[in-house]
């Protein structure tokens, strides 16, 4: 959390995350071109750089789309959630490069400009694998850009949560346009049946762990729930309620977190501000409702962020009968004060 704007907010595990990843970029990539080099010691460099930084590219798409559902499956994968932008930005320089020594190649020589020749090249094609690939390459890099120059706070914040996830959920578009790109390009240039089976593998990836992220999803939102004569809800027994943990509830459209700390039980929204982020599934840490996604943090008691943050939940009454916990499902104004259940 931060109260001002920076280009980056550096902390300790930031710079850990991105060293990670600048190790592992110039590991593919000097493995790749050592390969290539030696098994083609005819290629240019031009096309070195190109085939190394296209297939990077497509490799980290692929891992950008797989830390979604797996933190939503596992949270011991929850740290390679909390700094994705970054992975998503150094995506977009990587595709760039690509790009650029593409249109370097193949269409700065001519009298047309470059950009004009990407996208009318092939115009003419006798059949539908003859499409041509490139300007699919260039609108997904166009996507890119957009979502790399938007990752920061600042944009999240002024566009509201709601539309700049909508805006950054066109990475699903630009896959599509990647996978068409690429497997066109192979079936045109490379003919390769072992490269079209590296793609079909990370296709089913992709979709097998979304499908299992929303089967978890919705076992969870849709579970019978209890409702009594005045309209609460039977979140169940305290005990299914981990110490420091939540329980996830479903109201209607929305979702209560009902987390136990301290010999205590208080109700918030399960949406963080920040992005929307799962408050559910995270845990107390100091006091704090902490969100698994980028730790922001709010009070369990009136769901307002630790001063000088400005951030504040919705909160819910809850009611403790016997063992079993309830929840009235109206929300309160965010940040409004609720005195915790002590059992």
């Amino acid at each position: 959390m931060s109260v001002n704007y920076a280009g980056i907010l550096w902390n300790r595990q930031k710079k850990r995350y991105d060293t990670v990843i600048a190790i592992g970029i110039l590991s593919y990539l000097a493995l790749f071109i050592g390969l290539h080099a030696w098994l083609h010691p005819n290629i240019t460099t031009e096309t070195l750089i190109i085939r190394a930084t296209g297939t990077l590219a497509f490799l980290m798409l692929h891992i950008i789309l797989s830390i979604g559902p797996l933190a939503r499956l596992n949270p011991v994968f929850l740290p390679l959630l909390y700094n994705r932008r970054h992975l998503g930005v150094s995506l977009f320089i990587i595709a760039s490069v690509h790009g650029l020594f593409n249109i370097l190649q193949f269409h700065a020589g001519g009298n047309a400009n470059p950009l004009v020749s990407v996208l009318t090249a092939g115009s003419r094609f006798p059949g539908p694998i003859y499409f041509p690939f490139q300007p699919l390459g260039l609108l997904a890099l166009v996507i890119f850009f957009f979502m790399a120059a938007t990752s920061h706070d600042f944009w999240l914040k002024n566009l509201t949560p709601r539309i700049w996830k909508s805006v950054h959920m066109l990475i699903y578009m630009a896959y599509a346009l990647i996978v068409l790109h690429v497997v066109l390009g192979v079936i045109q240039l490379e003919k390769s049946p072992v490269l079209i089976g590296f793609m079909g593998l990370g296709m089913l990836l992709i979709i097998g762990l979304h499908l299992a992220a929303g089967w978890q999803a919705w076992r969870t939102d849709y579970k019978p729930i209890t409702i009594d004569t005045t309209g609460w809800i039977r979140v169940g027994p305290l005990q299914e309620i981990r110490n420091n943990r939540a329980k996830i509830v479903q109201a209607g459209d929305e979702t209560i977190a009902i987390f136990r700390y301290d010999g205590k039980l208080s109700a918030v929204s399960n949406v963080c501000r920040h992005q929307n982020g799962p408050l559910g599934e995270g845990k107390i840490i100091d006091g704090c409702i902490t969100c698994p996604w980028h730790g922001y943090q709010y009070r369990p008691e009136d769901g307002c962020s630790p001063p000088p943050f400005p951030e504040k939940v919705e909160t819910y009454e809850l009611a403790l009968s016997g063992s079993d916990v309830w929840v009235n499902p109206a929300p309160l104004p965010e940040g409004t004060y609720v005195e915790p259940i002590r059992y």
